[in-house]
């Protein structure tokens, strides 16, 4: 699976698109500062929908309510963040795809996608039982914290992406070296 994976991040650096983006003076920057601006956008939605049903603000307005509000807002932020993820990888496609922080961010944006699908189908189904409350049931304050720690997680993961302290070659121990997805050359 890694070979695949480091020869399709290979392919990726060798197009125009990923050399062009890579070597712009002005486009990498712009489009990772848009990156940062529409991750704060979702995760203050998020963490505000998400205190609210740890019922640590806003314990007066119903939970619905605010997620009906936020909801759109943050799915458009989320969006225009993923898409300058994917940009952002197409630059550096081969060192990314070797990078143990970015596996890491990987596996936490799929667990919090999969919290996020579950939590917001329960909100839906429970919208009438206990919206008015200052605080939700246990499942839903559960989701929530997990939420908010699985996103720290990304933000976390994300930043330290740009850090080379486990970059392939490094003289890492054997299960960083794994786990970066390292390819010994052939």
């Amino acid at each position: 699976m890694n070979s695949a994976l480091l020869q399709f991040a290979t392919w990726l650096s060798e197009r125009s698109f990923s050399i062009g983006l890579h070597e712009s003076f002005y486009l990498y920057n712009w489009i990772e500062t848009t990156h940062v601006m529409t991750l704060m956008l979702s995760f203050g939605m998020l963490a505000v929908v998400d205190l609210r049903m740890l019922g640590l603000a806003f314990a007066n307005v119903p939970a619905t309510k605010i997620a009906e509000r936020l909801d759109k807002p943050m799915l458009i932020g989320f969006s225009i963040m993923f898409i300058t993820g994917i940009l952002l990888y197409s630059a550096i496609p081969v060192r990314t795809t070797q990078s143990l922080w970015f596996r890491i961010k990987v596996i936490l944006l799929i667990v919090a996608a999969i919290n996020a699908w579950l939590f917001r189908g329960y909100l839906l189904a429970s919208k009438n039982s206990w919206d008015l409350e200052a605080v939700a049931p246990r499942r839903a304050r559960i989701a929530a914290g997990l939420s908010l720690a699985l996103w720290c997680g990304v933000i976390v993961t994300g930043r330290f992406i740009a850090y080379d302290w486990f970059d392939c070659g490094n003289n890492n121990p054997a299960f960083i070296e794994w786990a970066a997805g390292c390819v010994a050359a052939e």
